[in-house]
């Protein structure tokens, strides 16, 4: 009996296109093993504990290890092979702890910080939108919608970014009706939270809408507009001029 409607097999690749894909299967390992380089480098120049953790961490993982397989099995060559995938685990881990702490201490306090914060590390159902207020001096105002409602992060200085933030929650108040509107700023003064802590503060916030909500409450405030402030694409160099990166901003704007 013929078979009818069925869907026809995907075509077998030809030999150039089994090699391309090899090549670029490879290049994507290398490029993914030199950004653990760079991202190790910079890591061991930035944390002076990071090499002391990495390494202590790592023994005591192995040790606790290699004497619970031993205590289980009697053997004194099973535990090896176990010890040394639990101390590569806990090298990754560390490494990745380190890692990230690192490059939050090295952005906190640059201009543009929060904003690429947002951008890279949010997790959850959120919609960001960047820059929607500013200044020349590198000040922003950050707006996000999400099952919480909505927050506005600022950063900049605190007492241009308050008087940012005021202003910008009277613009989302007309279109939100009764959804919650929080604010903050990030930054390390005092009643300011730090990089490192926005994204545990934006989990903990309580769920008030539902997706359905966040989508149409999101598009409401498309009326607002976009980003209507130029802000540098990640955090300012430390090593770069204030004075250059405000005068290219009062050009774009």
């Amino acid at each position: 009996m013929a078979k009818t409607g069925g869907s026809s097999k995907p075509a077998k690749l030809t030999r150039v296109e089994k090699k391309g894909a090899r090549t670029a299967k490879r290049q994507a390992r290398r490029e993914t093993w030199r950004n653990m380089g760079q991202a190790f480098n910079l890591t061991r120049k930035g944390d002076p504990r990071f090499l002391p953790y990495l390494i202590i961490f790592s023994v005591l993982a192995m040790a606790l290890a290699y004497v619970l397989v031993l205590w289980f099995t009697g053997s004194t060559l099973l535990p090896i092979p176990f010890a040394a995938m639990i101390g590569l685990v806990t090298a990754m881990l560390v490494f990745s702890r380190r890692a990230q702490r690192s490059m939050f201490t090295q952005a906190e306090g640059q201009p543009g910080a929060a904003g690429w914060m947002l951008q890279q590390q949010l997790k959850g159902d959120w919609r960001l939108t960047q820059a929607v207020a500013g200044t020349t001096q590198l000040d922003a105002v950050h707006r996000l919608v999400g099952r919480p409602g909505i927050v506005l992060v600022g950063e900049g200085a605190q007492h241009r970014v308050r008087g940012l933030l005021a202003q910008e929650k009277k613009k989302v108040s007309r279109i939100s009706g009764d959804t919650p509107i929080y604010d903050v700023i990030v930054g390390t003064g005092e009643d300011e939270l730090r990089l490192a802590k926005l994204s545990r503060y934006l989990l903990k916030l309580p769920t008030n809408l539902s997706k359905e909500q966040v989508s149409a409450l999101d598009k409401r405030l498309a009326a607002l507009g976009g980003a209507r402030a130029p802000m540098p694409q990640g955090p300012l160099p430390q090593g770069a001029k204030m004075r250059n990166m405000q005068r290219a901003v009062r050009r774009k704007s």
